[in-house]
């Protein structure tokens, strides 16, 4: 196996592969990437037994091959060459040989044939839309992940795929994000596929914002992601998400309307003096007014007061402020709807001209 290849278009599929090894293993080989050389390109792959990214690049001079070369030392190297650096990759006997000017490293290889590749996913359901459209899904949710619960089936992000439409659901118990998409081209039946968190968090430092498409092939137990020369593919989460639907208030009447931008100021300076464990807000909701207050062990108090559209005449409930501003920051737009039932109901945010994305808080009794 042999190469030559510009340092700069090296070091790309590199940083989108290198995240996914992960810095201890099981096995020696999963500790490297494998690299496979083939007519004019390279591509690299790198694992850890749940999640696979697979990049593909030109380059020149190319004897084919297949060999495993360890990651971070691999990539550590590259980064540090200076820019404009031409790369030579050779393999000779049981090492590479990688030369860049006067600069010549031997790193040791295991062999191609013990890196455990997922080839085969039994293809269900193949769906196509905007890159810009899933990361969006994937930034408006994951934040709402769990971490490390031991309802395992909660560390994860779900994709539910309707007959028109794609739901990204994210919940933690104590609170829900849900941001749906219309899909153009139907799908066969509904499918809900449950991602593990570090799948998520590799697929959001994969994405873009640009007008790029992406492929979702959904298998039965794997997902796999395919962006222009890069393929993502997770294993599933073997588990029962929790019927989301059933977490969103029903017959919440009390509508608030505030400026997104108002109320999180307002949050945000109200949680300097909220109780640092449990973060909790007190919101007090009369005519045309919106009070949010906070107290801590040391008697301290701050009080906001806000203008917001709503003919509730009284109505006071707590909330987790870091839960609220997360919603918020997710939510965007210049007004939000926060929809409330009694003191002791959940909260309902979403945008006030539509329900594709809504955000479910759990109150807190303060």
């Amino acid at each position: 196996m042999r190469f030559t290849i510009q340092r700069e278009v090296l070091l790309k599929p590199l940083q989108q592969v290198v995240g996914v090894v992960e810095r201890r293993q099981t096995l020696p080989v999963l500790a490297n990437l494998l690299v496979v050389a083939s007519t004019q390109q390279v591509s690299f792959t790198g694992t850890d037994l749940e999640v696979e990214m697979a990049a593909t690049t030109q380059a020149d001079q190319v004897e084919v091959g297949e060999i495993t070369i360890p990651a971070r030392k691999l990539f550590d190297i590259c980064r540090a060459l200076p820019d404009g650096s031409k790369i030579e990759f050779k393999l000779v006997g049981e090492r590479v040989e990688v030369k860049s000017g006067r600069s010549r490293f031997t790193l040791a290889t295991l062999p191609a044939s013990e890196f455990p590749v997922i080839e085969n996913i039994e293809l269900i359901e193949r769906v196509s839309l905007p890159e810009a459209t899933l990361k969006g899904l994937m930034d408006r949710t994951a934040f709402a992940m769990a971490q490390q619960d031991v309802r395992y089936y909660l560390n994860g992000l779900l994709l539910d795929l309707r007959e028109q439409a794609l739901r990204s659901v994210a919940t933690d118990g104590h609170r829900l994000a849900v941001v749906e998409t219309p899909l153009h081209a139907g799908v066969a039946a509904k499918r809900q596929i449950l991602i593990p968190r570090k799948g998520v968090l590799e697929l959001q430092g994969l994405f873009e914002a640009g007008d790029g498409v992406v492929e979702l092939e959904f298998g039965r137990a794997h997902l796999r992601v395919k962006r222009g020369d890069v393929t993502f593919t997770s294993k599933l989460i073997d588990g029962r998400f929790p019927d989301y639907e059933a977490v969103v208030p029903i017959g919440a009447d009390k509508e608030v309307r505030v400026e997104r931008e108002a109320l999180r100021g307002a949050l945000q300076r109200a949680a300097i003096l909220s109780n640092e464990k449990y973060r909790g807000v007190k919101l007090e909701v009369s005519p045309n007014k919106l009070r949010v207050i906070a107290h801590n062990p040391e008697q301290e108090e701050a009080v906001e007061e806000i203008e917001a559209k709503t003919s509730v005449t009284e109505l006071s409930v707590g909330f987790n402020v870091n839960y609220l501003l997360d919603a918020l920051n997710a939510l965007g737009g210049e007004e939000v709807l926060m929809c409330l039932r009694d003191g002791n109901s959940s909260c309902l945010l979403r945008l006030p001209e539509s329900e594709l994305a809504r955000h479910v808080i759990m109150p807190l009794r303060l």
